[in-house]
């Protein structure tokens, strides 16, 4: 038996089509602009250049999230700091949204800030720590944070939840960094973070990255950290830029079907404009100390 169709229905089907059509495209284009704002944001609180040090190069590489909202929390910074040292950090705050993004300038500026006071890489997560639980924020955020000491290559490393570097000789070794780390930033009160120190020889590479780079549906972290060390020991090796190694490692994000931002900072002892940094030290007996005695861990 056929259904009889009463006068209007079909207009009245047609208006509620109209209808959940325009609800579509104003949330489509309300992810559009939360994407956009969060891209935004990201951008314009990562460092817009990075510092020249005598004797080191340095190059970042960043790409946002392929798929979604998955974008906002991943970070870099470079930054001069007291008696001639070099602050280094990389980062992910939990989280891909314009909050995600508006915590990851704060803890960024805070790193900055307490750097001046702290006496390593260690005290400084855990006064960033401390700063960050008295937010009361849900979110926390994963972080390395190193030391370099330009006229020793001596790197000071302390870890809070995040992976570990790569690193690689210009002689052909390579691997990932051993120091032990602590909490993410944010989670546990009085957390403790335990200072590693390597020695970045001339031609040597430190990675500093973020999950983004080597952790996707196409690949398990520990894959992808081993290509990283492939990668970094052949542009140890060949004498690659930093530039050109940087270029390489987030191509390779590509490849792993990344579904979160992907952050790489590079750095790379470089003996050209050394002389400079080591007559200023000579000039300087109060400087920056030495190296570490044998025993310490690594040696790129």
């Amino acid at each position: 038996m056929s259904r009889k169709h009463h006068p209007g229905e079909g207009d009245e089907l047609l208006a509620r089509l109209g209808s959940l059509t325009a609800q579509a495209r104003r949330h489509a284009e309300l992810q559009r602009s939360q994407v956009e704002l969060a891209l935004a944001l990201q951008r314009d609180m990562l460092p817009a250049e990075l510092p020249a040090i005598p004797g080191f190069r340095l190059a970042v590489a960043y790409a946002p999230a392929c798929t979604g909202l998955n974008v906002g929390g991943d970070w870099y910074d470079a930054f001069a700091m007291p008696g001639g040292r070099l602050g280094l950090s990389i980062g992910d705050v939990q989280g891909h949204n314009t909050e995600a993004a508006a915590l990851m300038g704060q803890v960024r500026v805070a790193l900055r800030a307490l750097a001046s006071v702290a006496a390593d890489p260690g005290e400084l997560l855990a006064r960033t720590n401390d700063l960050l639980l008295s937010l009361g924020t849900d979110l926390f955020a994963t972080c390395t944070f190193m030391q370099l000491d330009p006229s020793t290559g001596l790197l000071k490393s302390a870890r809070a939840g995040h992976l570990p570097c790569v690193w690689a000789t210009a002689d052909g070794r390579s691997g990932t960094s051993e120091d032990d780390g602590g909490p993410p930033l944010g989670v546990a009160a009085g957390a403790d973070y335990p200072v590693t120190r390597y020695h970045l020889t001339q031609g040597g590479v430190f990675v500093l990255l973020t999950d983004g780079v080597v952790e996707g549906p196409s690949l398990p972290v520990e894959e992808g950290l081993d290509q990283i060390v492939r990668l970094a020991g052949i542009a140890a090796v060949a004498g690659l830029s930093p530039d050109s190694l940087a270029a390489a490692v987030i191509k390779g994000a590509e490849r792993v079907g990344h579904d979160d931002d992907a952050a790489v900072l590079v750095v790379r002892h470089d003996d050209r404009g050394m002389d400079a940094v080591r007559a200023r030290a000579a000039r300087d007996p109060a400087g920056p100390p030495g190296p570490a005695g044998p025993g310490g861990r690594g040696h790129p």
